[in-house]
């Protein structure tokens, strides 16, 4: 059965839309899922599917949310395959000094990455920002809370988009090899 990588955006920031782990496995579980795995507290799954694709898993996902925790939050599921081909298709080679400074920004649908073009302009160098085929990434050389751009894409110029830090990116690859 193929393996799918679920991103929630906007879960356990603050204290608006908490949701447990624990909860979120269960959830999961009850929609038919298995090998269902959660990484951090920050919306993060791996589970397998018989069947359907990323964007009906997500859209199943995001109602279930609602109806059974009675929280709105975007999601964005990626196969395994489209995980690793986000992964390698990265275009900043060189290795950040600090994962914690390197973003991926996902997106349900590639054609919603145009939406991120306008944080082009607030990017400073060193800082680069690459809207890829499927996924954007931004470097904030001197930190994310530093970065206009950041600001930016985790904010309502992203709102199409949820982030992940390119340490969390790598674990959650880590996370569905192993299950």
């Amino acid at each position: 059965m193929p393996m799918f990588v679920a991103l929630l955006r906007g879960v356990n920031v603050g204290t608006a839309r908490r949701v447990q782990m624990a909860e979120l496995r269960a959830l999961l579980s009850r929609l038919g899922y298995t090998g269902v795995g959660t990484l951090l507290n920050s919306g993060n799954a791996v589970f397998r599917a018989g069947g359907g694709t990323p964007a009906e898993h997500a859209a199943d996902i995001s109602a279930a949310l609602v109806s059974e925790l009675k929280v709105a939050a975007p999601v964005v599921v990626k196969s395994a395959g489209e995980l690793a081909a986000i992964i390698s298709e990265c275009p900043i080679k060189s290795a950040p000094s600090g994962y914690s400074q390197f973003l991926v920004a996902f997106v349900q649908e590639p054609t919603a990455l145009v939406t991120l073009a306008p944080i082009e302009p607030l990017v400073v160098p060193p800082e680069r920002f690459v809207i890829g085929s499927q996924a954007a990434y931004l470097w904030c050389a001197t930190g994310i809370r530093e970065s206009k751009a950041a600001a930016a894409l985790l904010g309502k110029a992203g709102k199409s988009a949820t982030t992940r830090n390119w340490s969390t990116v790598l674990k959650l690859r880590a996370l569905a090899s192993d299950l």
